[in-house]
């Protein structure tokens, strides 16, 4: 009991401190959001300003088109993420239980997509979408993200961790393979489909250089794209940019925190499994 006691309170002191730098951005952030410009690079640097800047968010407001950053933001993470968990679900089940000709081939070639760095396909895709008259449209934004190699990787572990007799149960009660995968797999794997759908909503809020390549407009701007125009060559309006930070992180944390269980649960799950 001692043993446990004492492993305990080491874990504590370790966790603690590292929890406390992992937090220090985000108070700096939070701090600088509501100072005033000159007060931004005062020494000593103060963590509690004095006077508050609510007003801070406000101008956020008036010099920027921050709604519609928003706005722009919200469809396109959300539009990917239904859409990459949707492809990502039917591919998965495609390489996990259909049997066809050249699958395990076709799938670590699939797989091997995930080796070439985003950065390599930008011109092409940007070229691709110049032709069919798409820059600077949603459908830019969205469409060539909701493919994922890596989503179809996550849910095919998972999927294969399902007792096959299920699937074969439903065989025998004349169920077809659309059948089996929406009333089958799907309620099956919600640990599996939660964990990707947190993951493609983040990596698409965060996103920032795709969007800046494939739009070239104030109001196709996403938040990522729009704020890095509080940042200049000469100058940068650090208050209104921490502020529309600490506004574009409240969606992020609030997916997190209400779907923190099902993240860390389908991260456990997902295993490799054969049938």
């Amino acid at each position: 009991m001692l043993g446990y006691t004492i492993g305990n309170w080491l874990l504590v002191i370790f966790l603690v401190p590292t929890a406390v730098v992992m937090l220090m951005p985000f108070v700096w952030m939070l701090s600088t959001s509501l100072k005033s410009a000159g007060a931004v690079f005062e020494y000593p640097p103060s963590f509690i300003p004095s006077p508050l800047r609510w007003d801070n968010y406000s101008r956020l407001f008036e010099v920027l088109p921050f709604a519609r950053f928003f706005v722009n933001s919200l469809v396109v993470a959300g539009s990917v993420t239904l859409l990459g968990v949707s492809t990502s679900a039917m591919a998965a089940y495609a390489f996990a239980r259909l049997r066809f000709p050249g699958r395990d081939a076709l799938f670590l070639g699939y797989l091997g997509t995930l080796m070439i760095p985003a950065q390599v396909v930008i011109i092409p895709n940007f070229i691709l979408l110049r032709t069919l008259g798409w820059i600077d449209t949603y459908q830019a934004l969205i469409l060539p993200a909701a493919f994922s190699a890596f989503g179809t990787f996550l849910l095919r572990q998972y999927f294969l961790t399902i007792p096959g007799e299920l699937e074969d149960a439903a065989v025998v009660d004349g169920a077809s393979h659309w059948q089996i995968f929406t009333r089958v797999i799907l309620p099956l794997s919600g640990p599996a489909l939660s964990a990707l759908a947190i993951f493609t909503f983040l990596f698409n809020w965060n996103s920032f250089l795709y969007p800046l390549v494939v739009t070239n407009s104030v109001t196709m701007s996403t938040l990522t794209v729009g704020l890095n125009t509080l940042q200049g060559q000469y100058n940068t309006a650090w208050t209104l940019l921490m502020a529309g930070s600490v506004l574009a992180l409240l969606p992020v944390l609030t997916v997190f925190l209400f779907a923190q269980r099902y993240f860390i649960k389908g991260i456990t799950l997902t295993g490799i499994g054969g049938r």
